[in-house]
Formats: structure tokens, C-alpha cells, sequence
């Protein structure tokens, strides 16, 4: 073991039906693998309807409690970002915070979602095209993605949602922070499909709730590179479907994977090692009867 000079780290996860997370395992087997004691409770609202009081009084409760950080999660990730003291550059182009470190008697929101997404597509997809991604999802994951890939230098993006109105204002987002880049909102899935030189999966379709494919299996051309943010399973429909039509694939395990390292080193200030939480990772997703948990959701 490692001594890192902290004795105990203390931290939580808010959100609603997160019992399933992976998230608290990543974080306390990390710490003990550097040499100090981590606990990390679950602040689950599940149920819970109404009005921001139950979240105020959870990040007063946690401060109290001499919690150093917190993660959060749906559907708070925008809500709690009135209650804090400062915002990274990334949490105010997002509109959305995952990971608050509590320091000094202030709150400090950040969000590492994106950089998870970002370093994922980095290790499993090298030398991807980027000239021209298909994003399928525009809610909290959508954001993420989609940040991840314009600053990885995607030239083109074309963003489908179910809710026309989210991809739209995910598009004007996005735009006001990538002038460069070309992106709208999709009308049209097949043309933007025969085009396309990637495609990211940004939705719950394919978990076990969700089961299918988000897209026609037509669709899926062999010059395609397929991102998913689902990891749970791991290999979805969407995965095995476009590794069997000869795609590049990358599922989700590395997001999930890899917000957790950037949290766990905003949280303590102790460079967590990737390749062991990669490890830990596989061998509780190896494991019977761990329930699905939506992408950005429960992490």
C-alpha cells in the first residue's frame, strides 16, 4: 500500500435509485489501494417529490457529516447547481455538475462526465474520424458526449432526440462554445447515417428495461466507429451488432470508468491509478445480479 498522508476520505452520491451504482465500490476500493480508509454513503431520494429542500438539507447534512465531496447524479444535476459557490469552465458550458468537492466551508461543482467520455474515446477508438458524428440522446449523457467530442476536435455533429426540442437546445449550446464546428439537430437518421463517420449511442435503449437496438441494424456500415454510454451489460445490441458488421466499437464502461477518476482525484488531490479502478470495474460487471443503471444516471 501507499501512504498518501490521509488517514480517511470521506464522500457520498446523490440521486434517485441509485442503490445499483458502481460508483461508491470504485471510489473506497481505489482508497485502499492508496493506503487510506474511504467510505462513501448513498444519499438516495428516490420517492422523494416536491420541492429542492430535501437536496438543500442533504449538502448542509454532508458538510456537517465532514464530507469532502460529493458525486451527483439524476435528477439533480442541474437542480443543485444554484446551491454552490463556484463552477469549473466545463460544469457552466455542460449547465450541469456530477462532482462537488466540499473544501473550506465552500462548494466547488464540477463535472467530470465529459472528461470520462472524452479519455474512454481517446483509449478505445485511436485515430477515429471525426469529420462527420451521429449522436443519438440529448439528455444529460447527450450533453456529456457531446462536449467530449467537439473538444476532441469532431468537425461535424448531428444531434437526434426524441424530444426535438432538447436537441435543439443542446445544439445552441454546444454551438455557442464550438463556433467552428458545423452542428444541428437531425431530422432525417438514414441520410445523416450514410454520411456519417461515427455514431454515439446516448440513450437508455439497450440496457435490460430498454432492450433493442437504437437504430436499424442497416444502418450500421462497416466504416462506422460505434460509441455507446450504456455499460450495463456491456456488450448491448448495439455493441455486438456493429462489431458483427465490422465496426471500431467502444461500449460504456469507460466513461463510467473514468469520471470516477477524475472525481476520485478532485476529491482527495491523489492521482488515482486508471488501469486498477479499469480492473475493479471488470470484475464487478463479471459479477451475477448487479441491476442496470441508465447511462449518466446512478453512476
Amino acid at each position: 500500500m501507499k501512504n498518501v498522508g490521509i488517514a480517511s476520505f470521506k464522500a457520498g452520491l446523490i440521486g434517485k435509485g441509485i442503490q445499483a451504482s458502481l460508483t461508491p465500490a470504485l471510489h473506497m476500493a481505489e482508497g485502499r489501494a492508496q493506503g487510506f480508509e474511504y467510505f462513501y454513503d448513498l444519499f438516495d431520494l428516490d420517492g422523494v417529490v416536491g420541492s429542492s429542500e430535501p437536496l438543500t438539507n442533504l449538502l448542509a447534512e454532508a458538510e456537517g457529516r465532514g464530507l469532502g465531496g460529493l458525486n451527483i447524479t439524476h435528477p439533480f444535476k442541474q437542480q443543485v447547481i444554484e446551491f454552490l459557490d463556484t463552477l469549473s469552465d466545463e460544469a457552466v458550458a455542460l449547465g450541469a455538475v456530477n462532482t462537488i468537492v466540499l473544501r473550506g466551508g465552500r462548494r466547488h461543482g464540477h463535472n467530470t462526465d465529459w472528461w470520462g467520455f472524452a479519455e474512454s474515446f481517446r483509449r478505445g477508438l485511436p485515430r477515429a474520424d471525426l469529420t462527420s458524428v451521429v449522436q443519438l440522446g440529448a439528455g444529460g449523457a447527450g450533453a456529456a458526449t457531446a462536449f467530449a467530442i467537439l473538444r476532441s476536435g469532431a468537425a461535424g455533429l448531428t444531434i437526434f432526440d426524441q424530444d426535438e426540442s432538447r436537441s435543439l437546445a443542446l445544439v445552441e449550446n454546444m454551438q455557442r462554445h464550438f463556433p467552428n464546428a458545423f452542428i444541428k439537430a437531425g431530422a432525417d437518421l438514414s441520410g445523416a447515417m450514410a454520411t456519417a463517420s461515427g455514431l454515439i449511442h446516448a440513450t437508455p435503449t439497450g440496457m435490460a428495461k430498454y432492450p433493442g437496438l437504437p437504430v436499424p441494424a442497416d444502418l450500421l456500415r462497416f466504416s462506422l466507429w460505434v460509441a455507446e454510454v450504456v455499460y450495463f451489460p456491456l456488450s448491448t445490441e448495439l455493441v455486438i451488432e456493429a462489431g458483427r458488421r465490422g465496426c471500431r466499437t467502444l461500449n460504456g464502461g469507460g466513461m463510467a470508468v473514468f469520471q470516477a477518476v477524475k472525481a476520485f482525484r478532485l476529491f482527495t488531490g491523489v492521482e488515482p491509478n486508471a488501469e486498477r479502478m479499469l480492473k475493479h470495474f471488470e470484475e464487478m460487471t463479471r459479477t451475477p445480479g448487479r441491476s442496470a443503471v441508465a447511462p449518466g444516471d446512478g453512476r
